[in-house]
Order: structure tokens, then sequence, then C-alpha cells
């Protein structure tokens, strides 16, 4: 079974209640202030924000991989208002896209791959599979 077969929003929620119970993943302490990108007005108001991207950044990572900050930037950026100007694309932060993958890559679940970016480590392809086989079987019962 892939991930391929089970809703993505679904499986960004599992997962990051297993990166939750990982206790490698932890939000820093400027978590809590910082916007994800210039094109945002806020910060994000969920309190659990730091887990969910880091899921979707570690599905994006399996599915795309070997992906880079760069590519993850433009993947979490969005149109940033100017005013009476019209609407720009901004990419998102790189210093949250690169604090979550030092963060998945301490926990074993991604690698890194000099010149090419980062790559889905055996243990976080095991990890998304037994996800996508728990909620496949589960959505079929």
């Amino acid at each position: 079974m892939s991930i391929k077969n089970v809703r993505p929003e679904k499986l960004t929620e599992e997962l990051s209640e297993e990166l939750k119970k990982l206790g490698a993943i932890k939000p820093p302490e400027w978590s809590h202030f910082v916007k994800t990108g210039p094109h945002k007005e806020r910060p994000p108001d969920q309190p659990d924000w730091w887990f969910l991207r880091s899921a979707s950044i570690l599905r994006k990572v399996y599915e795309k991989g070997p992906i880079g900050v760069s590519r993850l930037r433009s993947l979490y950026g969005g149109r940033a208002a100017r005013g009476s100007s019209p609407e720009r694309f901004r990419q998102g932060s790189g210093k949250i896209v690169r604090t979550m993958l030092q963060q998945l890559e301490e926990a074993g679940l991604v690698k890194k791959i000099k010149g090419e970016g980062r790559k889905i480590a055996p243990q976080g392809k095991s990890l998304l599979d037994k996800l996508a086989n728990k909620m496949n079987s589960g959505e079929g019962s």
C-alpha cells in the first residue's frame, strides 16, 4: 500500500500525531511568534502547526525526494498583497523549512544527500507506509 492511496489531509494529521509521540520534533521558542512567510500577515492560529507542517514536509520529501529547501519554500509560498499593486508570489520561510528538515534528520526519518537535497530514510518510509496501511484498512471496514 502506498501513501498515494490515502487522502493527504488525513495522512498529514495522523503523521503529526506520530511525530508528537516521537519527541525528536519540538517547536522552537520563536515558533509561536513567527509568520510562515512574507505572504502572510499573521502567525498560524493552530497551536500544533509545527507538527502539521513537519508531517507535510516529510510527506513531500517521500513523494518528491530528493528535494531541497528552495523547492520546499516554493511549495509553501503564496501570493503577497502589495497594497494597490498587483499581488506577487513569495516563497515561504526558509528558516522554518530548514529547521524542520534538520529535526526530521535527527529523528532518522530523512537523510541528506550532498548536492541533491533531502531524501526519505528507510525509517521514515516505513513509518509513512505503516500509517497508510493502517488508514486504508480502517477506511475499508
